[in-house]
């Protein structure tokens, strides 16, 4: 079986520069409309809503990887023990994260907007299938091309893009994710709010994205692995029913276009002895 994502570029890769968008997957198995107690339309609130298009139209040859999957089936920025225990029979009792607890883990549970999703709860043998077929081919890819990055270019540097509803009360239309300073070298993170500033645009760091678990996996800035999550306003380049590309769209594709080469231009500005930092 073809895994559920597409994969653009050559190898190894032509840039230091590698795109993830593990969110904007718009295809759903016949097995999750079965289990479904909500209507299809509900879904949409979890894809990152056409953020693949943005990065399609942005890159100019750099390695891309597009899960085409949904985020309902299975969430790639989460660990695979990340498991629910009010959904899935698999889950281990112990520690759960914010996200688990709020309903967003693994398999995400619930929304705010639908509530439940499910009409009951997924076998163990179910969620273990989605995470050998889905999760772990897509890390594994992601991890093959930032090892070709980096030996190629000695660094590499991910972008990994999503997109997010208007946040209330704020300015930010990006939100730039770090770990907090444990992804990315600053110089990165700084490159990437010049050039949001420079289109006139708000920028929050961390807050109230921080990165998740591709950021925790791949992220090894001290080995020369550097990532940056980049979290877009989905009413810059969706339409007023936040659901085809609008008239934005093709301003984003530029500000994402700037970001890609300064990343790059940041990547190759250092000696490759230093660029492992």
């Amino acid at each position: 079986m073809p895994p559920p994502f597409d994969l653009y570029g050559e190898m190894p890769p032509a840039s230091p520069v590698v795109l993830s968008v593990p969110h904007a997957g718009r295809d759903y198995p016949d097995a999750l409309y079965a289990a479904l107690r909500v209507p299809a339309a509900a879904l949409t609130g979890l894809e990152d809503r056409y953020v693949d298009a943005i990065a399609l139209a942005a890159r100019s040859g750099e390695a891309t990887i597009v899960q085409r999957i949904g985020r309902a089936w299975i969430d790639l920025n989460r660990a695979e023990h990340d498991r629910d225990p009010r959904l899935d029979d698999g889950a281990q009792a112990g520690h759960l994260s914010t996200k688990v607890r709020s309903g967003l883990g693994l398999v995400p549970r619930r929304t705010s907007a639908a509530g439940e999703l499910w009409r009951r709860r997924l076998r163990a043998d179910d969620v273990s299938a989605r995470i050998a077929d889905a999760h772990r081919p897509y890390h594994e890819t992601l991890a093959r091309l930032l090892a070709a990055a980096k030996a190629r270019f000695g660094v590499a540097v991910l972008l990994d893009l999503h997109s997010m509803p208007p946040i209330a009360n704020s300015a930010a239309r990006i939100v730039t994710g770090d770990r907090f300073g444990r992804a990315a070298a600053g110089r990165f993170v700084h490159r990437v709010e010049a050039e949001v500033a420079a289109a006139g645009l708000g920028h929050a760091l961390n807050a109230p994205y921080a990165g998740g678990h591709i950021l925790e996996r791949h992220a090894a800035p001290a080995a020369g692995v550097h990532a940056v999550q980049l979290e877009i306003d989905r009413s810059l380049y969706l339409d007023e029913a936040f659901d085809r590309p609008g008239r934005g769209a093709a301003r984003i594709v530029d500000l994402v276009r700037a970001i890609i080469d300064a990343l790059a231009d940041e990547a190759m500005a250092q000696p490759r002895a230093l660029a492992a930092e």
